[in-house]
């Protein structure tokens, strides 16, 4: 049986946007939340361990969603790592299919109060 998910890492150049995903997140869904404002603090929270999910922003000035997941995947710590890219342009990922780490694309903006519930199913469907 796969374990509970409990750490998120936020990632998202939006201060509004962070602050509602970890208070949706925390408060809703019980998780211990990390927060980073770009792909350079995504890496470097990263790289500390313990987190089980990524709830990635896309597009993000400097190093955007893409070239943060690119990273990770080239990072042995944190090629598994199970990534939710959110976005305002979902249409553009509609066809495509994510790659085996990308659980889903999440279109911005999102329900704030269902967000808990989505990535803990995401994560239970997710291959171990």
């Amino acid at each position: 049986m796969k374990r509970p998910l409990r750490t998120v890492l936020c990632v998202d150049d939006d201060a509004d946007i962070l602050a509602v995903v970890s208070l949706a997140l925390k408060s809703l869904g019980g998780f211990e939340v990390h927060l980073a404002n770009g792909g350079q603090g995504a890496l470097a929270r990263l790289a500390k361990g313990g987190i089980d999910l990524v709830l990635l922003d896309v597009m993000m000035p400097e190093m955007d969603g893409h070239e943060t997941l690119e990273a990770m995947r080239s990072n042995p710590a944190t090629v598994d790592t199970p990534v939710v890219l959110m976005t305002a342009r979902v249409q553009l990922y509609q066809a495509a299919t994510p790659p085996p780490t990308v659980l889903a694309v999440i279109a911005k903006p999102f329900d704030p109060v269902s967000l808990s519930s989505r990535l803990v199913a995401l994560w239970e469907s997710a291959p171990q």
